[in-house]
């Protein structure tokens, strides 16, 4: 009958909303590192730890009113309700008993409900034994008055920090990622002072003539020489003692060499990650940003080009040198590869990235990082770049919205436009930076002066204006040449003089802003009669 109520108890919980966004609030609060929550919780604790630990040790020698007595118990109340919350958050007990039930209804075997609590009670002893559950817990402890000893833990408050700090957090993930080095010369270190205790306590004892009360006295004398601090108040006045001494002071040279190296290499290797934490902080200030993988010549254009726009953006590639001269640019750059879905989670992909560009000189890559992304985001728009024709098939499977052939382009520009010095002259100003070119698109609107035109009569020489192309879904222009599709539409490269241009057809121009102006302000007025 128990096990009947709980495992029932278990599903309510999970069908229950009011309980997934409960835990979800306290996620967002406690440990989700992307919260503007929990960075504001993070501050608060920070003010309220540094604030206990102030009036703790004003405490000492003075005696607190009543209103820092129950700022000391509203500190405690966090502490504890704050430990208890992040046992919950640790392990989902409803959902373990919920898999260990199904599991057992699968094979057709009797669910034991004493195991499952022993699963469910060990992953709740392993939150209990982690190393900031009990620098939680014995924080809590100072605030005992019986035990005046318990004031000794007061230091696990500040220790507290480590929490809700990411500097200080970073440096505890350095001393964890060394732990074995450092374990080692704690054991060596370890093992020094216990000889050396002995040797100086047998030296140095009282009852030949030295300063070694007793073992503690030697214990205090090892720590401080190995640390080369020496304080002078116990001096060896024999040779054996004096030896010890020199032996002890060498090996203590040894230990703190070998720690400060182990200490600099671990931060050179957490350097990267370091700078790259600051990157991705700077990023999640805007709210849309795009995403460049690769930062070669199509990209630093790419990059220029989005700088000029005011559009917020990130670049990642591998080669070092790349990223340097990105951020020599002030743009925001990540050495790391694009196609690991980590580092795409990290820029954004699925919080405020409107869209991908792959401009790789590798077509492999862009094509990985096409279904990397795609994969991670079914709905963002990707753009990517093929240095081959065979490669445009291949990134439209992989998930690319649109496909780019810079060369191919190039070389369509050069044999579309030879014999048309004004179509260089404004390609060139447009890749120059010139404000006063640019490209533009003309859309023919019903009855406009464009209805029903063809393109020799558009007069653009007198206009000033260069035709690239136009887009159009209608089907009476599928008989020209210099086809290329673009999803339910066709791009017509340079079409020819008979070319009949429909209602609703784009036609993509190249020449001055105020020639281009100019244009568009007629498009309007005849189509509306005027």
């Amino acid at each position: 009958m128990l096990t009947r109520i709980i495992v029932y108890f278990a599903y309510f919980l999970k069908r229950n909303k009011h309980h997934t966004k409960t835990k979800q609030f306290f996620y967002n609060l406690l440990e989700n590192s992307e919260s503007k929550m929990k960075s504001y919780f993070d501050a608060f604790m920070i003010c309220l730890v540094m604030l206990s630990v102030f009036f703790l040790v004003y405490s000492v020698e003075h005696t607190l009113n009543e209103a820092s007595e129950w700022l000391e118990q509203f500190v405690i109340f966090i502490f504890i309700t704050e430990y208890l919350l992040r046992g919950w958050l640790y392990s989902d007990t409803h959902r373990m008993i919920i898999k260990e039930y199904e599991k057992a209804d699968y094979l057709n075997i009797k669910f034991s409900l004493f195991k499952t609590f022993k699963k469910i009670v060990g992953k709740k002893l392993r939150y209990i034994f982690s190393f900031f559950a009990i620098i939680d817990l014995l924080a809590i402890l100072p605030s005992y008055r019986p035990l005046r000893i318990l004031r000794v833990l007061l230091i696990f408050r500040l220790f507290k920090l480590f929490r809700y700090s990411n500097s200080i957090k970073i440096f505890s993930d350095v001393l964890v990622s060394k732990q074995f080095e450092l374990i080692t010369l704690a054991i060596f270190m370890g093992f020094l002072v216990f000889i050396s205790s002995i040797a100086i306590y047998l030296f140095e004892n009282i009852s030949v003539g030295g300063h070694i009360r007793h073992l503690y006295d030697a214990f205090y004398w090892s720590i401080v020489t190995i640390s080369t601090v020496g304080y002078g108040d116990i001096t060896p006045q024999t040779t054996g003692g004096r030896l010890v001494t020199v032996t002890l002071i060498l090996a203590g040279l040894g230990v703190l060499s070998f720690f400060t190296s182990i200490i600099v290499a671990a931060f050179n290797d957490k350097m990267d990650s370091l700078r790259d934490n600051r990157t991705y902080d700077e990023l999640s200030r805007y709210k849309r940003h795009i995403i460049i993988c690769g930062f070669g010549r199509v990209g630093q254009e790419v990059a220029k080009q989005l700088k000029k726009d005011k559009l917020a953006f990130i670049i990642i590639d591998q080669d070092k040198n790349k990223i340097i001269a990105a951020k020599h640019e002030q743009y925001l750059a990540i050495q790391d590869d694009a196609s690991i879905n980590s580092v795409l989670i990290n820029a954004g992909i699925n919080t405020g990235a409107t869209a991908i560009l792959c401009t790789t000189g590798s077509d492999v890559a862009n094509v990985y990082i096409t279904l990397t992304s795609r994969y991670l985001n079914p709905t963002i728009n990707i753009i990517s770049r093929a240095n081959r024709k065979d490669s445009e098939k291949k990134l439209y499977q992989a998930g690319a919205n649109n496909v780019i052939q810079p060369f191919e382009t190039a070389g369509l520009l050069a044999a579309g436009f030879i014999g048309q010095p004004a179509a260089f002259e404004a390609i060139r100003g447009i890749l120059h930076g010139q404000k006063n070119i640019s490209m533009d698109t003309l859309i023919v609107s019903p009855n406009s002066l464009l209805d029903k035109l063809k393109i020799d009569n558009l007069d653009l020489e007198k206009r000033k204006l260069t035709l690239i192309g136009v887009i159009s879904s209608n089907k009476k222009h599928l008989k020209h040449r210099n086809s290329y599709q673009v999803k339910n539409q066709h791009f017509y490269f340079n079409p020819e003089k008979y070319f009949e241009l429909q209602e609703q057809d784009i036609l993509v121009v190249l020449g001055r802003k105020y020639s281009i102006d100019y244009f568009q302000d007629q498009i309007k007025q005849s189509s509306l009669g005027l």
